[in-house]
Order: structure tokens, then C-alpha cells, then sequence
């Protein structure tokens, strides 16, 4: 390829938030480049606006294509950490669901996550093997979700049938003994191709470096399509996926003391009586698609059913110093059981959308209208958590663990606790357009209107809380083309986030009230430029989001959240060699709070001010088909408590891999071959403030891994 623009570069490897899409940049920038014919377009259908490119919309998105995925074998959706500077880790533990923090806020399980734009619960673990690509919304989600935090919006894209067959199968090795496959198949038949099939299936054999971790996991995906002529086009799918793994409890500070970082290896869920989280999940799709005078009209409807036992041996705190938000100085804590099995979880959505353009006044505009329902249901059950026993061979306290896992109990066995069930509709109607001023300038409006309906309920009866809202969400930006692949745009947006008082009277004197509708908003500005060998751009953001805290028992709002930054992202190529690179620089403070004075002008708790993510890869001329790769991040230091006085220091870490692809008569072998964390780098990866719990992580330890795919 002569030039960069011959690659798809993935926006966000780096992402930088990058101008996100610095046209061909975004689209591969971090991960390995993928040929393509003429100029990579990238179309984040997460953004709101249809078919228009990222390269052409003003905001800030990333791009995670599947083979992308794979060349950096990202195994979780919380590996996007690793590759995209914007994006940070929250409470990411081995064998438990995902969280993700984009500029500085925690996405919201529940409310910031879609499935082909459709609402999901994320609260499971979600395979990879069967989604097209991920897709990264950064900054104020309003103009997409009725109710979500303010960070972002993360969007999987399910793979589809394609034109030409497929029949691809990989097989996967990492250190010391997960051993996965997959296979990939896709056919079209009938009458001029009218339906396609296409099937996707995995299967892990999960044993990681960290011990008493071992499990498995498995997934089987279909999707069909039938064209009924040129205009017309039907699509359904399903999948079903299953994980049994044991989670992984985080270490903590020792007294006042951050301890040094531990053994990557080291579980504390290693007691004897220790069970898998497992979690099931089923989810299925229909929609049809109709282009009718230069409209494109949909309906979109899909379910998804989560089951899952959430298990494990959970140290919490230090009675014996009176210290609940740590472990004790001598690295001793108290040890817990905690199960909440048969929880279940059911999202059920349809949307109605119709997409075209129209002239008016002689101005363009594309247009984007349309209504989404949902409803949630969600039930759980008795659960157990207690101080655990101490065994009859140990002289120690009942319910104490070590933080080298030496320390053996014996399970409470007794349900003590009750679950809180929930129940949400909601209507959303949506209208957007971008309205083409002249060659150079567009305006683009948005506006999202949401009623919703919660309830909740204590399993034992108790506690029940109903109450309605309704809340708009506009958004407005404007965009000013001075050079063709260069842009200007600036925006703003609001979300809202809705909140009710936990219902537990033993902590609250207002339990089960609901707060008045929490409304953010976000300033952005930024600059695209894309040119025959590099891409690059920057974009400068502020959001301000309304928090909540507890004052004298009362819970209700408590100030606010300020996150300002600057991202920035740039890829270039240069013969054999191709750089790409992206950083943020956040500065994020709490303001106005009562409830908790020593917060306010401090920063939040894990949250790096500095990210940095750099990438260099070499096509080996001599060889063609091989590529090497080097990827750096470094990561600034992140507060433990919120008032400040403790935080952890900041890390870098490098991984190298490889990547061949070996022709053969009738398809294709790639081959590739890497190592994580190369230098076997000890730190502290992250420290998030959870259940009211100092948490620390650590980076896992250095891992090798080899796969191969075969492609007919």
C-alpha cells in the first residue's frame, strides 16, 4: 500500500479519543492494519447518525473491528483498556463481568451498553467471537439512551452474513494451559442468493496464571438474513453463551499503608468451599429493514435472558481495628461468603425508525426519526453474606483471611440477606438531523424525549418503590469542512441519569425515594485531519455531572463532577513502518459536596490524569504477509481515597507480538504469536472505591500466546 489511507486504521487504539476518527486512522489505530480497497470509511452506527463516516461527524468514537480483536487478542471487553487512552479499567476481576471507565466516569452496566443499538445488560460476561466489531461512543450519551452515565456508550456489533462464503476455524493457546477454538461459517443459497446463514461457536478451556481460577466457557451464535427483493431485507439471530469461572477478590491497603504490588497469581477466592461464578446468557434479534422512496424505514426487536450464581469468598474490611473500607495492618481481613444464585435478568426492546433526506429552503437534511420501547425485569432471590467459620484445624479468628491465602474457614451456609427486585419501562421517541448549510458548513440537532417507569421491591416483601419520570436530552453541534478530509466541529449534549434512594431503612431515614432526574451535560471541541500519509486530530471535552451523596443519614444531591481533558491521536506511515499513538490528559474534580467535604477540588479515585498508548509495527519486506508489533502504554498515578491522601504510583508496560499470513491454494493460514506485560512488570493496576471498599489490582503477569487461523 502506498500510503496510510490504504489502511483501515481502528480508531482508538490509542484512541485518543482521538478525533476518533481521524478518517483512516480511526479506523485502525491501534490494532493491526487490515487491507482494503480505496479509502476506509469507518461508520460507527452507535453515533446516531446513520450512514454518515465518523470522519464526518462531530464527536469522538472508537472502532474495534473482530480481526483487530484478534491480532491483539483481546479476550474481554474490558481489554479495550489496554488499547484506547480514553478508556480505563474499573473493578476488572478474572471471572466476572466487565467495567469500563471512559473520561473519568464509570460506564453504567445497566444503561450504557447496546446490542446492534439496541439496550442490553451488561451485568454478564459478553463473547466475542460472533460481534463484527465494538463500537466506542465517548462523552455525553443523551442522543442515544433515554438514561445512562455520562462517559460513554459502548455498542456490539453481531456478525452478519456475508456476500462471499466464509469458512474459517481458529484454535488459541495462552500461558499456562487456557486452550480455546472457534469457527467462523457463512453461506448464501436459494434463488439469487436470497438467504444467508451464518454460524459462530467457541470454546475456552480457561486456566490462567491466576491460581484456583480454572473454568470454561462456550458460545453458539446464528444469523440469518432473506432478501425479498432489492428493497426489502429480513434478519434474525440468536446466541446462547455460558461461563463457569471462579471471580477474583481485589488485595487492598494494609492500615494507612499501600502495600507493595503482590504476586499477579495470588487468588484470596481459594478457600476450599469457593464456587464459580456462572453465568448464562441467551439473546435473540429481529429486525426488518424497507427502503421506500429514498427512506430507509426499520423495526428492530430483540430479548435477552441472564441467569447467573455470583459466588465467592469475599474479604471485606478489619473489624478487629474497626477499619471497613480496608484490610488490617497486618494483612489480615475479614472474610465473608457471600452467594446470590438464580439471579435473573431480562431486557426486552423494540425500536421504529425511519432514516432518510430531504431539501427544504434549499438546504439538505439527513434525517434520523424514530421511538424505542424497552423493559427490564429483573429477580433475585435470598443470599448469603456472613462471616464464614473457622476451621477446627486453625487457631484463628471465625471469618479471617490473609492476604497471602493461607488462612482456611468453612462456609455460612445460612441465607441472612434479601435481594431487591426490579422492574423499568420506558418510551423514548428521537428525531436528529444534520442540515447541510453549504459545501463546508452543517448544523446538526438532536433531541431525545424519555418516560420512564421504576419499580422496586425487597425479596422478603418490603421496601416497594414506584415512580415515573420523563426528561429530554438535546444535543446540538456544528461542523465546518475548510479542506476535504479536514474538519472543525463543536458540540453540546446533556444525559440524564435517574436515582433512587437504596431501600434498606437501616441505612437511610428517606429509603426508596426517588431523586429528581440527574442531568449532565458536555462541551466538546475538536479538529479532524486527514492526509495522504497520516492522520491526526485532538479534541477538547468538559462535562459536568450532577452527583449524589449521604448526609446524616439522608441520601439526595451533593454537588457535582468536573471532567476536562484533551485527547489527542495521530498515525502515519512510512515505507515498512507504520507509528500510531494517542493520549489523554484529564483533569477531573469533585465541587460542592456536603456529605463528604474532603472531596471537593480532589480527584476521584482511579481515575489516571495521564494516559499514553503508542504503537510501531514493521511489514518485513524480506517476508510478506509478516508484521511485528510493539505496544507501550503508560499510565499516570491514581487516587485511592477520596480525599487524596493515598494514591498508587503510575506504570508502563509493553507487549510485542507477531503476525503472519501464509497463502495457500485455496485460502489462507495466520498465524500469530505475542506476549503481554514483556518485561513480567509489577504494579498496581488499578483502585477502585467499591461497595464502599478500598479495592487494588494487580497488572497480571507476563503471558506468552500463540494461535492459528485457517481461512478456505
Amino acid at each position: 500500500m502506498a500510503t496510510i489511507r490504504s489502511f483501515r486504521f481502528s480508531p482508538t487504539p490509542i484512541a485518543a479519543a482521538a478525533l476518533c476518527v481521524v478518517a483512516g486512522a480511526h479506523a485502525q489505530s491501534t490494532l493491526a492494519p487490515v487491507t482494503v480497497t480505496g479509502r476506509a470509511e469507518p461508520v460507527v452506527s452507535v453515533s446516531g447518525w446513520g450512514d454518515i463516516p465518523l470522519s464526518q461527524t462531530p464527536l469522538q468514537a472508537s472502532v474495534f473491528s473482530n480481526t483487530q480483536l484478534r491480532d491483539r487478542d483481546v479476550q474481554r471487553i474490558a481489554d479495550v483498556a489496554r488499547i484506547d487512552p480514553s478508556v480505563s479499567d474499573a473493578y476488572n476481576a478474572e471471572g466476572y463481568w466487565d467495567f469500563l471507565t471512559v473520561r473519568g466516569f464509570v460506564l453504567d452496566n445497566r444503561f450504557n451498553y447496546r446490542r446492534d443499538g439496541l439496550p442490553i445488560n451488561a451485568e454478564t460476561t459478553i463473547p466475542l467471537q460472533n460481534k463484527e466489531r465494538i463500537e466506542l461512543l465517548k462523552g455525553a450519551s443523551g442522543i442515544q439512551a433515554g438514561t445512562s452515565a455520562p462517559g460513554g456508550l459502548l455498542n456490539l456489533v453481531v456478525k452478519r452474513p456475508t456476500d462471499a462464503p466464509i469458512r474459517s476455524a481458529q484454535l488459541g493457546w495462552r500461558e499456562p494451559g487456557s486452550v480455546g477454538g472457534a469457527v467462523d461459517i457463512s453461506q448464501r443459497f436459494g434463488v439469487q442468493n436470497a438467504f444467508g446463514m451464518r454460524a459462530n461457536a467457541a470454546y475456552e478451556r480457561l486456566d490462567p496464571h491466576l491460581y484456583s481460577a480454572k473454568g470454561k466457557r462456550h458460545l453458539l451464535a446464528a444469523a440469518g438474513d432473506w432478501r425479498l427483493g432489492a428493497a426489502t431485507l429480513i434478519e434474525a439471530e440468536f446466541e446462547t453463551s455460558h461461563r463457569s469461572q471462579p471471580s477474583q477478590p481485589g488485595f487492598s491497603l494494609l492500615g494507612p499503608n499501600v502495600p507493595a504490588p503482590v504476586d499477579p497469581r495470588i487468588n484470596l477466592n481459594n478457600q476450599a468451599w469457593s464456587q464459580p461464578v456462572v453465568m448464562d446468557a441467551n439473546t435473540a434479534s429481529l429486525r426488518a429493514t424497507h427502503k421506500l422512496d429514498g427512506w430507509r424505514l426499520s423495526a428492530h426487536a430483540a430479548t435477552q435472558r441472564l441467569r447467573t450464581d455470583d459466588r465467592l469468598a469475599f474479604p471485606y474490611g478489619c473489624s478487629a481495628e474497626d477499619n471497613y473500607d480496608r484490610y488490617c495492618s497486618d494483612g489480615t481481613y475479614d472474610l465473608y461468603d457471600f452467594r446470590s444464585e438464580n439471579e435473573r435478568r431480562r431486557t426486552d426492546s423494540l425500536e421504529l425508525a425511519a432514516h432518510g433526506e430531504t431539501n427544504a429552503g434549499g438546504l439538505q437534511h439527513t434525517w434520523l426519526v424514530g421511538t424505542l420501547f424497552s423493559k427490564v425485569k429483573n429477580r433475585f432471590g435470598a443470599q448469603t453474606f456472613d462471616r464464614s467459620f473457622a476451621t477446627p484445624f486453625e487457631s484463628v479468628p471465625s471469618g479471617i483471611g490473609n492476604v497471602d491465602g493461607t488462612l482456611a474457614t468453612y462456609p455460612n451456609n445460612s441465607l441472612n440477606d434479601t435481594g431487591t427486585n426490579r422492574d423499568e419501562r420506558s418510551s423514548e421517541l428521537f428525531v436528529r438531523d444534520a442540515m447541510k448549510l453549504n459545501d463546508s458548513l452543517t448544523l446538526w440537532l438532536g433531541l431525545r424525549y424519555t418516560q420512564l417507569k421504576r419499580e422496586s421491591v425487597r425479596t422478603n416483601g418490603s421496601g416497594p418503590t414506584s415512580y415515573p419520570q420523563s426528561f429530554s436530552t438535546p444535543w446540538v453541534a456544528a461542523s465546518y469542512t475548510f479542506a476535504p478530509d479536514q474538519m472543525l466541529y463543536a458540540s453540546w449534549g446533556q444525559g440524564i441519569e435517574s436515582e433512587v434512594v437504596p431501600n434498606r431503612s437501616s441505612l437511610y431515614d428517606n429509603p426508596g425515594e426517588a431523586l429528581p432526574a440527574a442531568k449532565s451535560q458536555q462541551f466538546e471541541a475538536g479538529l479532524k485531519v486527514g492526509t495522504p500519509n497520516a492522520n491526526w486530530g485532538f479534541a477538547w471535552f468538559s462535562i459536568v455531572r450532577p452527583t449524589w451523596g449521604d448526609k446524616d443519614r439522608v441520601r439526595g444531591e451533593d454537588g457535582d463532577a468536573q471532567h476536562q481533558g484533551i485527547e489527542a491521536n495521530a498515525a502515519w506511515r512510512s515505507g515498512a513502518w507504520v507509528f500510531q499513538g494517542g493520549a489523554q490528559a484529564l483533569h477531573a474534580r469533585r465541587h460542592g459536596s456536603v456529605a463528604t467535604p474532603d472531596a471537593n477540588g480532589k480527584r476521584p479515585t482511579n481515575v489516571p490524569e495521564r494516559t499514553l498508548k503508542l504503537q510501531v509495527r514493521y511489514l518485513v519486506p524480506a517476508l510478506p504477509g509478516l508484521s511485528v508489533q510493539a505496544d507501550a502504554q503508560g499510565v499516570s498515578s491514581r487516587m485511592v481515597l477520596a480525599d487524596n491522601s493515598v494514591s498508587i504510583p503510575g506504570y508502563g508496560v509493553a507487549d510485542l507480538s507477531a503476525r503472519y499470513e501464509q497463502k495457500l491454494d485455496s485460502g489462507s493460514l495466520i498465524w500469530r504469536a505475542g506476549v503481554d506485560n514483556l518485561f513480567d512488570r509489577r504494579a498496581w493496576r488499578e483502585s477502585p472505591f467499591q461497595f464502599g471498599h478500598v479495592y487494588l489490582y494487580p497488572i497480571a503477569a507476563r503471558t506468552f500466546r500463540v494461535s492459528v487461523e485457517m481461512s478456505l
